[in-house]
C-alpha cells in the first residue's frame, strides 16, 4: 500500500492535518503523479489510525471547526522503516490494457487491425513522451519531482519497445498460426476432432 506509506513518511518529518498533508504530498510529487483525492486520504487515515500506526488529535480552532492533527507512532516508523527496508516487488503477471487490445487483435487474425492497434499506441506513447519532456523542464526545480518525470519517460519508452517487439513477432504468418481450425474448435475439451 504505497500510499499509506507515503503518508506515513509525511507524518515521519512533523504532524499534520489532512488538508496540509495532501498539500506535502502533492508538493513532494508534483504533477505527474496526479493530485490525491482529500476523500482517499482521510480513508488512509482512518486505517491507519485503526492499525495503531498514526494517533490523531483534536484540536479547536476559534472560527472554524476543530481540526483532527495525526502524528505516527512508534508502531507507525517501524512499519515505515519495514517498507522501506524491503525492494518494490511487482504483482505477479503483466497486466496492462494495451496488451490485452493487441491479444484481442491478434486472435481475430487480422494483420491490419493489429498494425492499426500498435500504429495508435505508438502515436500516443511519443505525444506522451513529448509532454514528459516538457514537465522535465518544468520539474527541473524539484529533484524528487524530476524523477518521477525520469522514471514515467522510462516506462513509456519501454512500452514503445514493446510496441517494436509486437510489430517485428506478430508477423501475418505469426497470426495465421493462432487460428483454431474450426473442427479442433467444436471438439470437446480432451477429445481429438472428428475425421470425416
Amino acid at each position: 500500500m504505497p500510499l499509506h506509506h507515503a503518508v506515513l513518511a509525511l507524518l515521519a518529518v512533523k504532524p499534520a492535518h489532512g488538508y496540509e498533508l495532501r498539500g506535502s504530498f502533492e508538493q513532494a510529487v508534483g504533477d505527474q503523479w496526479g493530485g490525491m483525492n482529500i476523500g482517499h486520504l482521510y480513508q488512509i487515515l482512518d486505517r491507519l489510525a485503526r492499525d495503531g500506526l498514526i494517533e490523531s488529535e483534536r484540536q479547536p480552532q476559534p472560527v472554524k471547526p476543530d481540526r483532527l492533527v495525526h502524528r505516527i507512532t512508534a508502531a507507525g516508523r517501524a512499519e515505515l522503516d519495514r517498507w522501506l527496508s524491503e525492494p518494490s516487488v511487482r504483482t505477479h503477471g503483466y497486466r496492462d490494457d494495451f496488451f490485452l487490445k493487441v491479444m484481442a487483435a491478434a486472435q481475430a487474425g487480422d494483420h491490419a487491425m493489429v498494425t492499426a492497434v500498435l500504429r495508435r499506441q505508438r502515436a500516443h506513447l511519443l505525444t506522451e513522451l513529448r509532454s514528459l519532456a516538457a514537465a522535465k523542464a518544468t520539474a527541473a526545480r524539484s529533484p524528487v519531482e524530476t524523477l518521477l518525470v525520469t522514471a514515467a519517460e522510462l516506462h513509456v519508452r519501454a512500452d514503445l519497445g514493446v510496441v517494436d517487439a509486437a510489430e517485428r513477432d506478430l508477423t501475418a504468418d505469426a497470426l495465421g498460426t493462432l487460428r483454431i481450425p474450426a473442427s479442433a474448435a467444436e471438439a470437446a475439451p480432451g477429445e481429438r476432432p472428428r475425421s470425416a
